[in-house]
């Protein structure tokens, strides 16, 4: 693997970059979530180089390959693919265009030609459950998920971690809107689940469910309870009902992989500034001088490798579930 990572290192040294290229995953790159920070990656990018991207929006996952070979027939170069639906799409393309970079967010894809940008979502979820555990009154709290799999456990569980580190009492309730990729783009399921946990008592809620996570702010909002976004900085959707919001930095993974390519694994968390919480105009009422200072010890602490969080990805089953 060392060899194969150092001969396609060589192989693009000093090779001149025809214009990059993304293929968002479903849902849209106005989608308020993963891929509108991908959006803004792209924006940056262009703000800061003059240099353009090619842009695809796939209606549904077998576009992705289409896309993917289009854009590497093309020469477009690097190629980004957002998203761990495109894990299976990339692994199909990239062996026939040895030639070309790819790379892909949130997922791995093991070829010398692909970087493959994961994150620790699990951090930031931890100081957000520590947030979520300080702002609650009821003394339950909850997650809503989409897709059922390890990534978005990751995150529930650093939540939980979170919240119970500051109070073992409290409790944490998880759903998940189901065990396809249709969970993360059903707002109208997201919004039942979270009805179900403010009727259980949770009064305040993460959503970690993509564009299903929409409903589950909305409903919060309703209920005047507090959500949690992800992704992007979901503050301004519910300005003074969303709690905060826990940022997996998709912007900084493109503009990564745009400007600082590389064969292998990259990882970003707090430390790479690959997750934030997001602290604004819409939640600044919110969020106590005491909380803003617990979360920013807490988040210095995990980057500086002071705190270690537990990743149930890797280090076995989540503790508190």
């Amino acid at each position: 693997m060392l060899l194969r990572a150092l001969a396609a290192s060589l192989l693009w040294a000093g090779a001149a970059l025809a214009d990059a290229a993304i293929v968002y995953s479903t849902g849209g790159k106005f989608d308020a979530s993963f891929n509108e920070s991908a959006f803004a990656g792209v924006g940056a990018w262009r703000a800061e180089t003059g240099g353009d991207v090619a842009e695809f929006e796939p209606r549904d996952i077998g576009q992705m390959t289409q896309g993917l070979r289009r854009f590497a027939a093309r020469g477009h170069d690097p190629i980004v693919a957002i998203g761990f639906l495109q894990a299976g799409a990339l692994s199909d393309v990239a062996p026939d265009h040895p030639g070309a970079r790819f790379a892909i967010v949130d997922a791995v894809v093991d070829a010398p030609n692909v970087q493959s940008i994961v994150f620790r979502e699990h951090e930031a979820a931890y100081v957000g459950g520590m947030l979520a555990a300080m702002a609650s009154e009821s003394g339950v709290i909850g997650v809503v998920g989409g897709m059922d799999i390890p990534l978005i456990r990751r995150f529930a569980c650093g939540y939980a971690l979170g919240a119970k580190a500051l109070d073992p009492s409290i409790e944490v309730l998880v759903n998940f809107a189901g065990d396809t990729p249709a969970a993360f783009s059903d707002p109208a399921r997201g919004a039942e689940l979270a009805r179900s946990q403010i009727e259980r008592g949770a009064d305040v809620i993460l959503q970690a469910a993509g564009g299903t996570g929409i409903g589950v702010l909305q409903a919060a909002a309703d209920a005047g309870v507090l959500g949690i976004g992800s992704d992007s900085n979901q503050n301004g959707l519910h300005p003074g009902a969303v709690l905060t919001s826990l940022r997996k930095r998709v912007d900084v993974a493109v503009m990564r992989a745009f400007s600082d390519w590389t064969p292998g694994v990259v990882s970003l968390g707090l430390a790479e500034s690959g997750m934030d919480w997001a602290l604004d105009e819409h939640n600044a009422g919110l969020i106590t001088e005491e909380m803003r200072a617990n979360a920013l010890f807490l988040a210095a602490a995990i980057a500086k490798g002071d705190v270690t969080v537990h990743d149930s990805s890797t280090d076995g089953p989540c503790p508190v579930e």
